[in-house]
């Protein structure tokens, strides 16, 4: 229906009528709401051609999105997960986020040695998804690293090419969902360690790491 109504770039009153009656029917609650605003900003933006424009449309959508965070004050944040190795199985829960994701993915990881995720970043990128990594440089050069084989598929890839080590271990999916914790990529972090990372949807968190990720980005062009 919302394909339908961008045909001729305007939204009929016929067309907000029928819209209305299909809302009414389905009783989307907030989350689902925020699906379908997701779904038409989505479709607006593959039928912008001007990169300005497109860049726009993303900075009014990020602003609608802490609009909306803003005015739930009190309740609670789009997604809040936690995930605990060995005993949940934390690289499909990372593989589904990468699966899921449309448009961008940032990683920032101080390793990444598990082909099960290495597999599904390289999914991500074949289906254009927007993928960019952080690493270390010592840990790349590793016996098992995966970074050179995301690199050699053409995956965007920086090292902090120092003596002290980038240790962070977070990425961000669609600049949605934040992934934060001590959990490395690893087989070992899977099914050895304990490790830990914590999902979450809330803007006040995501808004600094993203920050934080373009910055080291710059830092180690």
């Amino acid at each position: 229906m919302l394909s339908q109504t961008l045909d001729d770039q305007k939204l009929s009153r016929g067309e907000r009528s029928a819209l209305d009656r299909i809302l009414d029917h389905l009783e989307p609650d907030s989350h689902q709401r925020a699906l379908y605003r997701s779904v038409a900003f989505d479709l607006a933006r593959e039928n912008l051609n001007d990169p300005q424009s497109v860049k726009m449309l993303e900075w009014l959508e990020e602003v609608m999105r802490m609009l909306e965070a803003t005015g739930q004050a009190g309740g609670k944040p789009a997604l809040a997960e936690s995930y605990f190795a060995p005993s949940d199985d934390c690289p499909a829960r990372i593989g589904r986020l990468l699966a899921k994701a449309r448009h961008r993915v940032e990683i920032c990881v101080f390793t990444i040695t598990d082909n099960r995720i290495s597999d599904a970043i390289l999914d991500a990128h074949h289906r254009g998804i927007s993928v960019r990594i952080i690493s270390d440089d010592d840990k790349s050069e590793d016996r098992g690293s995966d970074i050179q084989r995301l690199i050699d598929a053409g995956v965007p890839v920086r090292n902090d090419r120092s003596r002290d080590h980038m240790h962070h271990k977070f990425a961000l999916f669609d600049h949605e969902i934040l992934l934060n914790g001590s959990y490395n990529w690893t087989r070992s972090a899977a099914e050895r360690n304990e490790e830990n990372f914590l999902l979450t949807g809330e803007p006040r968190f995501i808004e600094p790491y993203s920050k934080l990720f373009e910055r080291l980005w710059d830092e180690f062009e």
